[in-house]
């Protein structure tokens, strides 16, 4: 039997649980993000080869994402998320020791295959949980979490790395995201008393209502990681020209995409859920545009607006998924939105570095605009065909 929590107070408990293991395993998984200069100096690689260090891992972790759900169908949820972060946290002190490219990229894709158990199993387990009436703001938590390990882990890599290099400063972030692995370890509850009781089978079906927030989370993802994957290059050469530290202060824009998702609850109560996807999309249309002059300061602006519009998309769709799914089939619909989400991220990643290598940051911006923009088009459609 399924243990739900009522209390707000056990909900809270299990929000900060579920936010640090978020910040651990997003911490590891865009760690290289801001060092990806560095790697392309220490290995001889051009954007798009260097960005494969992000890429690997999510394009694994997309693969991996899918049986680890089904799996959660039949073993307990707890178990796996417990595994997933510890797992990938010590992978990640190890990172550090590869001794040529191709072996990163390998100690990489097991580091995405590891990670993904959290994703794809979070936001069934709060489900279960926390109930249908505070799912939104639970799922926003976990997000927040998510945008906070993004950015801690960005920000500790990028100002280690001139000290330490592209080792020490993957090395920090992993020891910090194992401490919040054991944190989350030692304080996340069971979602069921006893053996895991077995769930019959229950198809989930790509089409209806759960084909909206997967198409966001394919594209939303791409056109995002995209942008982020480039900016270290683009900041840092000129016309701009900074300091690969202070570049990597890009990622305080997280702290908007951390408040935004947490947020998002209160927005879907307000406007609807599809009129709040379709508004966070827009929004992260506009912060893309706005990272076009070579202003520091507006571009400094776009990236905030981008981060808050992306991460209010993202858990949006991701509460869409987690209500629209029957109960027994809550962890293979968040799988399969998952697969879309990282799908999303190592194919438009290596995409949009690709085109920013070769075409530069404005048609990056175009391509990456006009994902977003067929995004917001499949809400506008699926909302009209049930009006």
């Amino acid at each position: 039997m399924v243990t739900e929590l009522r209390a707000p107070a056990d909900t809270r408990r299990v929000s900060a649980a579920v936010a640090a293991a978020g910040v651990s395993s997003f911490a590891l998984l865009y760690a290289p993000q801001p060092v990806l200069p560095q790697l392309a100096t220490a290995f001889r690689l051009d954007p798009g080869s260097a960005s494969l260090a992000i890429g690997v891992a999510t394009t694994a972790l997309a693969l991996a994402v899918l049986p680890l759900a089904a799996l959660s169908e039949f073993v307990d949820r707890r178990k796996i998320i417990v595994c997933s972060v510890v797992a990938s946290a010590v992978l990640g002190l190890l990172l550090p020791l590869a001794p040529s490219y191709p072996v990163l990229l390998v100690m990489r894709a097991l580091q995405g295959v590891a990670i993904a158990g959290f994703p794809g199993v979070a936001a069934a387990y709060l489900a279960d949980l926390v109930g249908a009436a505070r799912l939104p703001a639970a799922v926003g938590a976990m997000i927040a979490g998510n945008s906070v390990g993004g950015m801690l882990g960005r920000l500790g890599a990028g100002f280690a790395a001139d000290p330490l290099g592209w080792q020490g400063a993957l090395l920090v972030v992993a020891a910090v995201s194992l401490a919040c692995a054991l944190y989350a370890a030692a304080t996340l509850p069971a979602a069921a008393s006893g053996a895991p009781a077995h769930r019959d089978p229950v198809r989930v079906r790509l089409g209806g209502r759960l084909l909206v927030p997967y198409t966001v989370g394919l594209l939303g993802m791409g056109s995002f990681v995209a942008i982020y994957n480039a900016a270290g290059f683009r900041l840092t050469a000129p016309p701009i020209g900074l300091a690969p530290a202070v570049a990597s202060l890009v990622f305080l824009a997280y702290a908007t995409g951390a408040a935004s998702s947490a947020a998002a609850g209160r927005l879907v109560d307000r406007l609807g859920r599809a009129p709040a996807l379709m508004a966070a999309l827009a929004t992260t249309v506009a912060g893309a545009a706005l990272t076009l002059p070579d202003a520091l300061p507006v571009v400094a602006a776009g990236f905030a607006v981008l981060t808050a519009g992306f991460f209010a998309a993202h858990a949006v769709a991701s509460a869409w998924v987690a209500a629209e799914a029957p109960p027994r089939a809550r962890g293979r619909a968040a799988g399969v939105y998952l697969l879309c989400y990282y799908l999303g991220s190592g194919a438009g990643g290596t995409i949009g570095s690709t085109v920013y290598g070769h075409a530069g940051w404005t048609w990056l911006v175009a391509l990456t605009a006009g994902w977003l923009l067929l995004a917001l088009l499949a809400v506008l459609f699926s909302r009209r065909r049930r009006h």
